[in-house]
């Protein structure tokens, strides 16, 4: 895919194309997350991480919960409040919060919100259990 970009006629603008073939990018905004919390979208998923783009309608709770990954919460729209450890953080869009592997934690929205989930590395060591034979 190349995308317009707009150059002063240097040469830099046919570089510019080619770095942007390479890149892969998503409009969050444009992602629909119907069910809330529900219906999480997997964004992408490879070794080295997965996106997870999760809405939260008005009053809904991800309750007590842990993840084998270190993660980020992204809050892109609305306020969330987190709890984790003892503490509570009320954030709105632009907040990043980072947990370490097993930290855990609960994010709510009275409001709604939309979160984008970064798991890394994917999976974390334990998230898939070997197959019982």
């Amino acid at each position: 895919m190349t995308r317009e970009c707009s150059g002063d006629g240097d040469g830099r603008l046919r570089e510019a194309r080619v770095i942007l073939t390479l890149l892969r990018s998503w409009n969050l905004h444009e992602i629909e997350t119907p069910g809330g919390s529900r219906s999480p979208v997997v964004v992408h998923s490879e070794d080295e991480a997965r996106a997870v783009l999760i809405g939260l309608e008005p009053g809904q709770r991800m309750g007590d919960h842990q993840v084998h990954e270190r993660s980020w919460v992204l809050v892109l729209d609305g306020r969330v409040r987190i709890e984790s450890g003892g503490e509570t953080l009320e954030a709105g869009a632009g907040w990043l919060v980072r947990f370490d592997t097993a930290e855990r934690r609960s994010i709510s929205s009275d409001d709604g919100a939309r979160i984008l989930l970064l798991l890394a590395p994917w999976p974390g060591e334990g998230h898939f259990q070997p197959q019982e034979g």
